[in-house]
């Protein structure tokens, strides 16, 4: 589906009487003269403010100074998706002639949310293309500068893009104002790339997690809180479990050190999930899950590892990189798994720099009109040589098999034998990559003949697959002899140690060795590696968990 700018009345609807009445029963009334601020940029928890008399503007402020992005009329309310979380706001609310508002407290707003189904679709709806727009226009008060040949700039803007954060990218090889900038803060070559967050702020090559911290993209943790339901990782298990189990009443926090939408977040296009009958980017179906989350009070934590899980306490504890921990009364294990490398020395020098392991829009500008690789013969494979076909030069597909029949769905596998530019090359794999700092050539190998060939492409794509993120759980729960979590009825009596089963029931389905500790997804041992059948799962652990709750 294309997306289309929104028009006034998609961005800033007008409430009726009706609504207005409603909304009246969740908040205050109040008075503002001219000239004062109701939410300032960058303030977390803001209220939710509906306009009754007089005007107020939409401002931004960057590093460029302030603007008037809009102004609203009576009967508009302000506000946009960052509100929902928690967030930072990323624009200011400011009183231009003498107000009268209705002011709504976040936990209120939350509440209006959850029980009028009618406004919660039209508040949300527009906090939605607001936030589409914003992401449009690069209206986030925030600006990279950075280099198109650098893993750390393509890391940020990732995790920017992922976390739907509206930015502004200015390269240093190709904009003046940025390379000046660059010049006049004497900033190192190994300090790029930096942010720069509204009128002064400025982080040199930060982390995901002090991005995380620096414009608010996580909850507050709560002191020594102990929530219903802790869930490590947001890909589709994660999200479903946390949108079933929040919207029955639970308190959940859910950890993910990237963003929403796990692997199945990088897909370009997934065309075979029920009920998208033309395709849906997984980064799509991902932001709609967690707007979903939000709405029902779930409380995210992103840009943070989950280190370790104690299970020697009263309640399992998540320990957090950094040093904060979370305490549940139950956990879902969602961690889903992490990407496979191919087995050719110095591989590891161009990653971000050549060697991807996502096909996202970013990455398909890098090799417009030029040679890409594609290694791997799985559904994600697929997709990611059907969307870099239509970038690219022409695009190799390298897989080990004779073919991809065995491994790919068939819809992909007609799709690809269309491409006019794509070219499928059975049993080979990659031989050896070189490159002064960037991959310039690459080499493959017939597993077979033994034949190889040598090609200036610098651009390769990597999906053979991927290993279980179960690293941290050591010691916690059973693990399978690939490392993937064991549940229900794989289960056997060596696997719950010398730590006994305490109740007389049987392990639930989706139960590890340790009672109240779930798990689902791909890091389950035995389960289906699909979307659908990861949000099944998500969803399906919420019973088993009302379950345990209740004895």
């Amino acid at each position: 589906m294309n997306y289309q700018s929104p028009t006034r009345d998609q961005l800033f609807p007008k409430l009726s009487e009706q609504q207005i009445a409603w909304l009246g029963q969740y908040g205050e009334r109040k008075r503002h003269k001219q000239g004062e601020t109701l939410v300032a940029f960058g303030s977390q928890n803001a209220n939710f403010t509906v306009l009754l008399a007089g005007a107020i503007a939409i401002v931004r402020r960057d590093a460029g100074g302030e603007h008037v992005v809009a102004v609203l009329e009576p009967r508009e309310f302000g506000g946009e998706f960052s509100m929902m979380g928690g967030r930072r706001s990323i624009a200011e609310l400011r009183v231009e002639a003498d107000s009268e508002v209705i002011s709504i407290a976040p936990p209120q707003f939350r509440r209006l949310l959850a029980s009028n189904a009618e406004l919660s679709e039209l508040i949300v709806g527009s906090f939605i293309q607001r936030r589409m727009a914003m992401i449009e226009y690069g209206f986030g008060g925030v600006r990279i500068i950075g280099s198109r040949h650098s893993a750390d700039t393509l890391r940020l803007r990732e995790f920017l893009t992922r976390n739907g954060h509206p930015h502004v990218y200015l390269d240093v090889e190709r904009d003046g104002e940025a390379a000046d900038l660059v010049k006049r803060l004497d900033i190192r070559p190994q300090e790029v790339p930096i942010l720069i967050w509204g009128t002064s702020q400025l982080l040199r090559n930060p982390s995901n997690r002090e991005v995380a911290e620096c414009l608010g993209l996580s909850s507050p943790l709560g002191e020594k809180r102990l929530y219903d339901f802790a869930i490590v990782g947001a890909g589709p298990a994660g999200l479903a479990a946390a949108v079933y189990a929040a919207s029955e009443g639970l308190s959940v926090i859910l950890v993910d050190v990237q963003a929403p939408g796990g692997q199945a977040g990088t897909s370009s296009n997934i065309e075979n999930y029920l009920g998208f009958p033309t395709g849906v980017s997984g980064q799509a179906l991902a932001g709609r899950a967690f707007v979903q989350a939000q709405k029902f009070g779930v409380h995210f934590v992103i840009g943070r590892e989950a280190r370790k899980l104690r299970c020697d306490e009263e309640y399992p504890v998540l320990e957090l990189e950094g040093g904060d921990a979370i305490r549940g009364r139950s956990v879902l294990i969602a961690s889903g798994a992490r990407y496979r490398k191919p087995e050719v020395p110095g591989i590891e020098r161009f990653e971000g720099r050549g060697i991807y392991y996502r096909a996202s829009h970013m990455e398909a500008q890098f090799c417009a009109g030029e040679e890409a690789i594609v290694i791997g013969g799985g559904n994600s494979a697929g997709q990611a040589a059907v969307f870099l076909a239509g970038h690219a030069r022409h695009v190799h597909i390298l897989v080990r098999g004779d073919g991809l029949a065995e491994t790919m769905s068939r819809y992909l596998i007609e799709r690809i034998e269309s491409l006019p530019n794509a070219t499928l090359h059975g049993r080979t794999e990659l031989a050896g990559v070189d490159g002064d700092g960037l991959l310039a050539r690459v080499r493959w190998r017939n597993r077979v003949s033994g034949e190889a060939q040598e090609r200036a492409i610098r651009h390769v794509f990597v999906f053979i697959g991927a290993d279980p993120n179960t690293h941290w759980l050591k010691g916690c729960v059973a693990l399978d002899d690939k490392g993937f979590v064991k549940t229900g009825n794989d289960l056997r009596p060596a696997d719950f140690g010398p730590e006994p089963w305490k109740v007389r029931r049987l392990p639930h389905a989706f139960e590890t060795s340790r009672r109240g500790v779930f798990a689902a997804g791909d890091v389950r041992s035995g389960s289906v590696k699909r979307v659908a059948s990861a949000v099944g799962e998500g969803a399906i652990v919420v019973p088993y968990l009302h379950a345990f709750l209740q004895e």
